[in-house]
This record gives structure tokens, sequence and C-alpha cells, in this order.
């Protein structure tokens, strides 16, 4: 199968195409022909890129790890999925990604396709709307009425968080640039803020929850924004190994969820909970998009076409 593999070269990283055999499902995995599937355009710096999970190097990492598909066969005790269901998901991060005609998930990890979704859509949704389900509700516990902050409203995880907040019936404000402002409100943010006129934390006070997805000088100046039992949550993965104990009690990395992400495909099915796909680019192109040579308008996420 056609593919795109980490070149794993630490003075230029970068995707190159290939071919590697097809994979086949083992017990409680699906095969999925993936026709669309999401860039998390920092992947190829991360860990489980080039190592494995026991610590060793890993060679020709194939990355992308949400998608949408058809089931192309099964293993064992898979549930009710079966083949030829369309369905959207995402797999571990040291696995093989979607940036393939082919890829293998546990099927705990997907869940049925929206129909009113094109495939392009619901890949751009798992990953974002789970990061921004489990940052609200698991990690910050965020409840009805409550205040909180999204940084980077307009983005692929802060545009699922603002209007989940929102639905949850939280008072959501949130940071974005000038020219998504209006595009933010209409999520739901009750208050935008232009980070580029405006410093938050002169702007903010008293709140419950931050949810930061910029990082550095940002969630700084966040904590200074919250009540004194106010809850931090980051998902930008140069917090990870920060030495401040505060923000490593903040940090999280997104996990694979059946449930979850059948709550947020109703949700979507029903119009209550939208997706945006910043751009769309062919399989060929991907390289440069992970390179950052494909101008984005910072709403959405950049999602590959892989196949019809």
């Amino acid at each position: 199968m056609k593919a795109l593999l980490f070149n794993d070269s630490s003075e230029k990283p970068a995707l190159v195409e290939g071919t590697e055999p097809q994979p086949v499902p083992g017990p409680g995995e699906l095969l999925v022909r993936v026709c669309a599937a999401g860039v998390t355009p920092t992947e190829l710096g991360w860990y489980p890129t080039r190592h494995k999970r026991t610590g060793e190097t890993r060679i020709g990492a194939i990355p992308g790890h949400e998608f949408s598909g058809v089931i192309a066969s099964a293993g064992t005790n898979v549930g009710s999925l079966k083949p030829g269901q369309v369905v959207f998901g995402m797999n571990d991060w040291f696995a093989n990604g979607a940036m393939a005609e082919y890829c293998i998930a546990p099927f705990s990890a997907v869940a049925p396709k929206p129909p009113r979704l094109t495939h392009v859509e619901a890949a751009s949704v798992p990953i974002g709307a789970l990061t921004a389900w489990q940052g609200l509700f698991d990690h910050a516990k965020l409840q009805p009425g409550e205040r909180v902050l999204v940084h980077g409203g307009a983005g692929s995880v802060g545009s699922f968080a603002v209007q989940l907040a929102r639905h949850h019936g939280a008072h959501v404000i949130a940071t974005a640039s000038d020219h998504n402002i209006d595009f933010v409100a209409s999520l739901g943010a009750e208050q935008v803020i232009d980070y580029g006129k405006s410093r938050f934390d002169e702007v903010a006070r008293d709140l419950d929850v931050v949810f930061d997805t910029v990082g550095g000088e940002t969630l700084e100046r966040s904590w200074s924004v919250l009540k004194p039992q106010g809850r931090m949550v980051t998902v930008v993965s140069s917090e990870e190994n920060s030495a401040e104990d505060r923000v490593k009690k903040a940090f999280f990395i997104v996990e694979p969820n059946q449930q979850q992400l059948a709550a947020m495909g109703d949700l979507l099915e029903s119009g209550l909970l939208r997706t945006f796909v910043d751009s769309v680019v062919p399989l060929s192109d991907a390289p440069e998009v992970y390179a950052g040579h494909i101008r984005r308008r910072g709403r959405g996420k950049i999602v590959v076409a892989v196949a019809a």
C-alpha cells in the first residue's frame, strides 16, 4: 500500500513517499481503508514518532492518528463493528497512522461516522473533539455556570472546547486573532479577546477554568486569572517535560474513547456541534503540510484526502 514514512533524519525531519505491506488486524483490531486523515503538524517531533513503546528507536513511522474511512476487515472481538461499515476514529501514537491507504485501529477507538459529515469533515474531528471533551470534563471537571477561558478558540481543539463548554452551560471567554473574532463568537464564546490588541490577563479575572492550547508565555500568564481553586489544563506538547509541578499536573494527552467519540458523533449529526476544516490537500502534498509550507487560515484542522 502507498504510505508516507518519517525519514528519521535528525537534521531535517520530513516525510517521504513509500510502500508498506497492508497490515492485518489482530484480536480487537480493525483494518480501515482510509478515505481522509487529519494532520497534527507537530507530530514528527514527538517521542512516539521516533521511539517504540519499549524505548527502542522506531524507523519509518507513518503519522496521522485520526481518520475517516471504511472497515476493510476485522479481527475477533470487535463488538458490533463489521467490514463495510463507515467509521471515524483514532489510533495509538506508537502505532502506524493514517497517512496511508490502510491503517489498523483498536475497535474501542472507532465509532460510526456521522452520516451528515463527509469523510474529510469526519477526519477533522477525533483528536480535537476528544481533547476538548477530556480536558473540559475529565480533567477540569467543568460545571454549568462556571467561567472558562479557552486560548486559541479558532483552532482544531479550541473550536471544539468553545462549543462544548457553551453547550454544557458554562460562560465562555476565548482568545483569537483579529480575523477570527466573529468566527469564535459564532461558536458560542460570550467574550472574544483579540490577543494582538489586548492582554487577556488584563481583561479576564476570577476564572474557574483555563483551557490552554498555546503554551509558553500565554500559559504562564494564565495562572493569574484563575480563582484560588481554579483549574488549568494544557495540551501543548512542549509543556510535557516542564520542571514546574503545576504545569505537569495541568498537562494531559488525549486518549482514544469510543463512547465519547460516539457522543460527539451524535452532537455533530444533530447540528449541536460543528467541525471546521482549514484546508484539504492530497496525500502527495502532505509532506508540505508537515513541513509548514501550506498556508493556514487558523480555523480548524488541515485534512489529507487519501482516497475517494
